[in-house]
């Protein structure tokens, strides 16, 4: 009874015109960042969150601020299958089938499939968010520094299956990506590393000039290049919406998707990449047909966009349970708690139950108002795979430029977006896949501090890996989940032995 009062109270309270009002703008203006590439949300709620402070409740405002974050989540998917460019970082899984389903001239297939499951998981990772929030907050305390580690290993292991063809390329572009999250300044000693005496390069590579340059940039010069893989851009449009078949292959991987995306959301660090990722590994194995991922398999936008939209409404959890934050934006969320006077932890549940239940409810209100915006402008947004690519092109490259520049207010992001772009066309025409290079970028740093946190905890004594059972368990999986990748090649490499022997 408790749960049906409460839901009764957040319905009150978002039912309120003021936060009907702030909720469309929010989920309206996420979407807009989404679509944007490189804005993103988190620079977006940093700019607004000033403003904040003259709302007469701070519930509006927080509806407001949780709106345009996993609105973006939607929106991010938008130009991630349409010209191979994510709006949001994670939307870059996304951009590997659905970029070849548009090419393919399935691009409104792509985008309602995306916007119905992230719909589907969005309202049930708000059930979740709404039932089993406390439990699920005791779980991400029982991690430590060893099962960060561990976690962190199995993510990378696991995203070997991203890339199509050799593992080895795929080991390779996980270790690139792993160096790239190293430049700066170190966590610990704050020595600057790997910077070439680069002022820029202290604070880092940013990963939205990575993401942009390796995928966007890069595609752009593979076209300008290639007349050919431009035509295939701009392919008509057979239908605007999944058919049955499509409804049948979505139905699994937004069910899995939504399982995953939920329970790595409440996890410190990007869990909604982490789940976007995994999602797509997952779905890949688990496919009868492997070799569709990679050339257009609506599993592969299905299974992504459900987990990074469900993993965005879970990642409240720490936040309303714990005032921890599981990411950059829970943690703007934080001061948008302390503008408004009220002190984030497990308290405010009890002294603020309208503000937590309503911003809960508003979520459901939200992923209803993101599909009424989103598939309506379907049509519109296949129209531009109608554009001449000599207007196309330019206005990618303007866009993408200044949305990095904005996110920092670095114009040596800018010349990363370059940088990166001619190094992600090198790599396409090697045979390597970049989206491996993304995940090792987030997750290198997370790996680094785990471990050096965790030697610390334990004096020195790398055992501590191997005999806390949370962290054994992770690394054993991890291991299990290489070989399992490597056999399949040992055995062509064998059978191939075999063949030129006899």
């Amino acid at each position: 009874m408790d749960l049906f009062s409460n839901l009764s109270l957040g319905l009150e309270t978002a039912l309120q015109w003021e936060n009907l009002l702030f909720c469309l703008v929010g989920v309206a203006l996420g979407t807009a960042v989404g679509v944007l590439p490189g804005i993103g949300p988190t620079a977006t709620i940093a700019m607004l969150l000033p403003i904040t402070f003259t709302f007469d409740s701070p519930t509006t405002a927080l509806i407001m601020l949780a709106g345009i974050y996993y609105g973006a989540q939607y929106g991010g998917s938008t130009t991630a299958i349409l010209i191979n460019l994510p709006g949001e970082s994670s939307s870059a899984v996304t951009a590997i089938d659905g970029h070849e389903m548009a090419k393919r001239g399935r691009a409104g297939v792509a985008l309602a499939t995306a916007a119905i499951g992230s719909f589907v998981a969005g309202t049930i990772a708000t059930l979740v968010l709404a039932v089993a929030a406390p439990p699920l907050a005791e779980v991400a305390l029982s991690f430590g520094a060893a099962e960060y580690f561990a976690l962190v290993v199995l993510g990378l292991v696991v995203s070997i299956s991203l890339a199509r063809g050799s593992i080895v390329k795929a080991l390779a572009m996980i270790a690139l990506g792993i160096l790239l999250g190293t430049v700066g300044q170190d966590t610990y000693t704050g020595q600057p590393r790997f910077t070439f005496g680069i002022p820029e390069l202290f604070s880092g590579v940013s990963f939205v000039a990575l993401a942009v340059g390796v995928f966007g940039i890069a595609e752009i010069i593979r076209n300008l290049r290639d007349p050919q893989s431009r035509g295939e851009t701009v392919s008509g449009v057979d239908r605007l919406m999944p058919g049955r078949d499509d409804f049948r292959r979505m139905r699994g991987p937004v069910g899995r998707g939504t399982v995953i995306g939920s329970l790595l959301g409440i996890l410190p660090g990007g869990g909604h990449i982490l789940a976007s990722f995994a999602s797509y590994a997952t779905e890949k194995k688990l496919s009868k047909n492997p070799g569709e991922f990679g050339r257009g398999a609506i599993e592969g936008v299905a299974g992504p966009e459900s987990a990074n939209n469900a993993a965005a409404q879970t990642s409240f959890i720490p936040l309303l349970t714990l005032g921890i934050p599981s990411n950059p934006v829970m943690a703007l969320m934080i001061g948008a708690f302390i503008i408004q006077g009220i002190t984030p932890g497990p308290n405010v549940i009890n002294d603020q139950p309208a503000l937590v239940w309503g911003l809960i409810v508003s979520m459901f209100i939200g992923n209803a108002l993101l599909v009424a915006l989103n598939l309506p402008l379907i049509g519109i947004w296949v129209r531009m795979l109608k554009t001449p690519y000599w207007i196309l092109f330019p206005t990618i490259v303007i866009l993408a430029s200044t949305g990095t520049y904005a996110v920092g207010l670095n114009a040596y992001h800018v010349l990363m977006i370059a940088v990166f772009g001619l190094l992600g066309f090198v790599l396409i025409q090697c045979g390597c896949e970049p989206a491996p290079i993304l995940l090792g970028f987030v997750l290198g740093p997370l790996l680094e501090d785990n471990f050096r946190r965790a030697m610390l905890i334990s004096q020195g004594d790398p055992s501590t890996f191997l005999t806390r059972p949370l962290s054994a368990s992770l690394l054993a999986v991890a291991l299990a989940a290489l070989v399992f990748s490597i056999l399949p090649a040992v055995r062509r490499k064998r059978d191939v032995v075999f063949v030129e022997d006899d």
